[in-house]
């Protein structure tokens, strides 16, 4: 079908428009981290590489980075096992409430971030506290987990039902065991969609800072609640600047990996 000139002219200047208001403040991110004022006027009276050395050399920022990856590779291996487990009991396995277990898994993502970290810091706190449990970096996964589940179930889900038993219901009438049909059938063709999901719960869980708000307790720091307490210090305000535009041009690595392990086309040349 192909598209009335002016039509095609219009859709153009709106995504270009769209392209720009969701790009341009980004591009301004990595520009003022180079800026030599403090002030950040635009345009720039000068540039200079200063930050990036106070940035590189910043020890709250590091070690809250260091937190970041820790509970986001956490979070990544309860949410690929969960959320893997999961995906195939729905999609190959027929049971009472499977259609309600599906809503229940999926309905975390849907919910508001200050919900599940008001809900998630009454039961650490209230239920869990007496018997000794505090806020800390184990609270922080379980909360990150709660929702990265629901990447790796929806990408797992979409794939086993695209891919059919066909496959696998051959390999058992060819004489193959449960666990070799799983090793040498399935495990192939949802390998991408595992790396997908388990990247973008990465991605998810390390930018997270709301249910992070609610169940990091004070000793536990994260990246973006570094930036966050940061944010509005003067004499920080350039590092966090650098912190931020490193996050912006590091969040292509996570998108393009997902898109590209996510496609069928791919996942059959794995």
């Amino acid at each position: 079908m192909k598209l009335p000139v002016p039509l095609r002219a219009a859709l153009t200047v709106c995504m270009v428009l769209g392209l720009a208001f969701l790009y341009i403040p980004l591009l301004l991110i990595v520009l003022n981290s180079f800026n030599s004022s403090r002030t950040f006027g635009f345009p720039p009276t000068g540039f200079t590489l200063e930050w990036w050395q106070k940035a590189a050399a910043s020890s709250g920022a590091l070690s809250a980075l260091g937190t970041s990856v820790v509970a986001g590779l956490c979070a990544m291996v309860i949410a690929l096992g969960l959320g893997t487990m999961a995906a195939f009991a729905v999609q190959r396995y027929a049971f009472f409430g499977r259609t309600t277990i599906s809503f229940l898994v999926v309905l975390p993502i849907t919910l508001p971030g200050i919900i599940t970290g008001i809900a998630l810091n009454a039961t650490f706190v209230q239920v869990l506290g007496p018997l000794g449990v505090a806020l800390g970096l184990a609270t922080v996964i379980i909360g990150h987990a709660t929702f990265c589940i629901v990447i790796v179930y929806n990408n797992v889900q979409a794939r086993l039902r695209r891919m059919g038993s066909s496959l696998e219901e051959a390999s058992a009438d060819l004489g193959a065991t449960g666990w070799q049909t799983f090793w040498r059938v399935t495990l192939p063709n949802v390998r991408g969609a595992l790396i997908a999901g388990a990247v973008l719960a990465f991605a998810l869980s390390f930018d997270e800072i709301v249910v992070t708000t609610f169940t990091a307790g004070p000793a536990i720091q994260t990246l973006p609640l570094w930036i966050f307490n940061n944010l509005f210090r003067p004499n920080q305000a350039p590092v966090v600047n650098v912190v931020a535009a490193v996050l912006a041009l590091l969040a292509v690595v996570p998108v393009w990996l997902a898109q590209r392990f996510s496609d069928d086309s791919t996942a059959s040349r794995i």
